[in-house]
């Protein structure tokens, strides 16, 4: 029946990817939370501690079992009868009265246990939207690239055709001629590599997605200002204390050290008594002898009892459990320690790349006025043959790379602000 729906699902996820023509983030996301593999065995990850917590509270309950034995003997020397048949029949009880707080210890660990594995799902649909924010952010970035590329071989095709015109007047040499010409063949390879560029994000992205070769996406486009980019970030004290506060990981590594205590705790009743309480009833059948219902009835027994255990010596079997349960929690505080470390150097690198992508963004918008301008003029007087080629080629290039700066600067600038607000509130919003 599992495998059968299974199928079913998998049969519907193409259908459901061609439905969706345009996907913004949040429905990308979404899709994720449904689809992503490693997400769907960390839930059952979940399930599985589920079953260990409701296993530890049945200690709780008493054991009951039915046992029933039969045997043949054969005697060929004997006198009498040779043959004789016995069996015996028995109900059993057992219960646990006191084991050294092990039951209870063992419960609060494994409740402890389902709050790791819920906490670990959680930080791994975290890190599956950090991985989607970037990838979603790359997709723009490269989609954007391929217009600039498209536009500066529009622009040497036309310079080109231009050349080739002159050139048929006299008015410049072949070797001009041949080096616009270049560079409209270079400006090709550089669209056709942007395409590959924005090809391999998107094959990024299915593959978050968990969607199959076939299925086709495309991204809803995303505008910001250039006041978005800009925008002043938060004190990063403050992203910082936020992102301690609402970093699933962190929370987790806490209670690790808090199941941890309780291994010692378990460890550590190794070393006390143990009372268990017991109790049974049988019967047994000899042949030849009575007939079955009197032998059943003046073989029937009853009995309880209480047994007391006090270990004296196990061979440092406790004492080495307590010992690597207490460099376990000390392991798991290095863990967290870690973890805070890890924490602060991802908010402040976040920062610095930030602030970086935003002075670059000023710095290139007055580059590419510049550019666009010098470009513009550049071709004016190319055409009135007042410019070589080499001033043409020069100017035509600073203009395609001033955009290219402003445009990574711009999308480094937005991812790094967006990265900041998911380590401070745990989620991201923009409009789309």
């Amino acid at each position: 029946m599992f495998k059968r729906l299974t199928a079913a699902i998998m049969l519907l996820v193409p259908i459901a990817c061609l439905a969706q023509e345009v996907w913004t983030y949040s429905d990308c996301l979404d899709y994720a939370r449904d689809h992503n593999i490693s997400l769907m065995k960390s839930r059952l990850n979940e399930k599985t501690s589920e079953y260990n917590l409701e296993e530890a509270k049945a200690q709780w309950q008493p054991t009951l079992d039915f046992a029933t034995t039969h045997g043949l003997a054969n005697y060929p020397w004997g006198e009498g009868d040779k043959t004789s048949y016995s069996s015996s029949y028995g109900l059993n009880a057992a219960w646990t009265v006191w084991n050294g707080g092990q039951r209870e210890n063992t419960i609060r660990q494994n409740k402890l246990r389902v709050d790791i594995e819920r906490l670990n799902t959680g930080d791994l649909l975290r890190s599956l939207e950090t991985d989607l924010l970037q990838v979603y952010f790359n997709i723009l970035y490269a989609r954007e690239a391929i217009g600039i590329y498209e536009e500066a071989v529009k622009v040497s095709r036309a310079q080109a055709e231009r050349a080739h015109q002159l050139m048929e007047a006299g008015r410049i040499s072949r070797v001009d001629y041949a080096q616009l010409n270049s560079q409209y063949e270079q400006d090709k390879y550089s669209l056709v590599n942007a395409q590959s560029t924005y090809d391999t994000r998107r094959m990024e992205l299915k593959k978050i997605l968990e969607l199959g070769i076939d299925a086709d996406i495309t991204l809803a486009d995303v505008e910001w200002t250039a006041a978005q980019v800009l925008a002043q970030l938060p004190p990063v004290e403050e992203s910082y204390a936020l992102a301690m506060e609402t970093d699933l990981k962190l929370q987790g590594l806490d209670l690790e050290k808090s199941a941890s205590r309780l291994d010692i705790a378990i460890a550590k009743a190794g070393r006390l008594p143990k009372i268990a309480l017991s109790a049974g009833v049988g019967t047994g059948y000899y042949a030849p002898g009575n007939a079955f219902g009197t032998s059943m009835k003046q073989n029937w027994s009853e009995s309880i009892g209480l047994t007391l255990s006090i270990p004296i010596f196990d061979n440092k079997k406790t004492k080495m459990a307590v010992a690597r349960a207490e460099v376990a929690e000390l392991d798991a505080q290095l863990d967290i320690d870690q973890r805070q470390t890890e924490l602060a150097q991802i908010v402040e690198n976040w920062y610095i790349d930030t602030r970086s992508a935003q002075s670059r963004y000023k710095a290139a918008e007055s580059q590419l006025e510049s550019a666009m301008l010098s470009d513009q003029l550049t071709n004016e007087r190319f055409e009135l043959g007042y410019v070589n080629t080499v001033e043409l080629l020069t100017a035509h290039n600073a203009y395609v790379e001033a955009r290219h700066t402003l445009l990574q600067a711009k999308y480094m600038a937005m991812l790094g602000q967006k990265m900041i607000e998911f380590y401070r509130n745990a989620e991201v919003k923009f409009s789309e």
